[in-house]
């Protein structure tokens, strides 16, 4: 029998009703939709290899999900720098006092749970106000001293499902120097938002007091891609270099001053505030900003669209609404925090 999404597996769809009735789920609909995708890869794909990546993916997800669930309403940051840092250098330290800044603002944070940077940032935060997202690996990645006995721990098999936790939980994203990991991390995360893929969040490299480090990245960028036309100067708001933890943190405060979160419904883009905008405030954003919407869109504040109703939360905040051309995400940014000076 071929099974469908829709509701014509006559028997298998009575039997699937019965299951979620006896298991009491949330979302009966959704949890319908996930078996019938289990049973129809199981008819599909003899593969042992595929099947097994698909039972840990969704495993690894679903612990992801029940670790973070407690947390949902407390803003959190990502740190990423190399495994290798020394407690005894500069920027180990820097970061131990950003991570502890952060927390002294009810921030938590999220880091590899390993060695170097990571230990700074757990350091800095403490156990309390930080999670641990471990790959396993045949080096450089034994849980440090301060998370080894959290239950804000995952261990991940695959690379893919951890990057989806750093970035899903992320109201913004920090990186000290590191290897290959921590630049793969940030350029993830730059081609997420620029691609409207992730919600604009703030990017933020920090940098040894001397430089040396993200200016030559800075340099690269300049030089090597926005010459040749392969990105756009409107790429370089994605991301901020600095020296200075306590700069950082201010970014990021600054960045959800009044902006809250955002989401599309339809053909529309719906901006959650914290406070309401004032008529002349919205005219002064629709006169600089016109460029970012569609051809005939207009800016528009409101309050939540029924549409949204999946997210009872934030039912209560100021909208700003807009037909976005869903091409200037860089933009969008400078929009951002255009909107968090008023």
């Amino acid at each position: 029998m071929k099974l469908s999404f829709e509701r014509s597996n006559g028997e298998i769809d009575a039997l699937i009703d019965e299951l979620l009735k006896k298991t009491n789920v949330y979302h009966p609909e959704m949890i319908r939709q996930m078996i019938l995708g289990a049973l129809k890869s199981g008819q599909e794909n003899d593969y042992l290899a595929d099947q097994k990546l698909m039972r840990t993916t969704m495993k690894e997800m679903r612990f992801t999900n029940k670790v973070f669930a407690p947390y949902r309403n407390r803003k959190k940051v990502s740190i990423f720098g190399s495994a290798r840092t020394q407690p005894s250098e500069p920027i180990y330290q820097k970061c131990v006092r950003f991570a502890r800044l952060l927390a002294e603002r009810n921030y938590m944070v999220i880091t590899g749970g390993g060695p170097g940077i990571m230990l700074a940032g757990n350091e800095g935060a403490g156990e309390a106000n930080s999670f641990a997202v471990n790959i396993d690996l045949p080096f450089e990645q034994d849980m440090n001293p301060i998370m080894k006995d959290s239950d804000k721990i995952i261990n991940y098999k695959y690379f893919f499902n951890r990057k989806v936790a750093f970035v899903k939980e992320a109201d913004a994203v920090v990186l000290f120097p590191g290897g290959f990991g921590t630049l793969d991390e940030g350029m993830e995360v730059m081609t997420l938002v620029q691609t409207g893929k992730n919600p604009p969040i703030p990017l933020i490299m920090i940098d040894d007091d001397n430089g040396g480090y993200w200016d030559m990245f800075f340099n690269f960028i300049r030089d090597a891609l926005l010459k040749r036309g392969l990105i756009s100067g409107e790429d370089f708001s994605l991301f901020t270099i600095t020296k200075d933890a306590e700069e950082a943190v201010q970014i990021i405060d600054d960045f959800y001053r009044n902006y809250h979160s955002m989401r599309f419904v339809k053909d529309k883009l719906v901006i959650r505030l914290n406070k309401v905008l004032d008529s002349s405030h919205l005219q002064t954003l629709s006169s600089e900003f016109s460029e970012i919407l569609a051809p005939g869109g207009t800016m528009r504040l409101t309050s939540a669209l029924p549409e949204e109703i999946d997210q009872p939360d934030l039912k209560s905040l100021p909208r700003l609404t807009m037909e976005f051309n869903r091409r200037s995400y860089g933009l969008l940014k400078a929009f951002i925090r255009r909107l968090n000076s008023f």
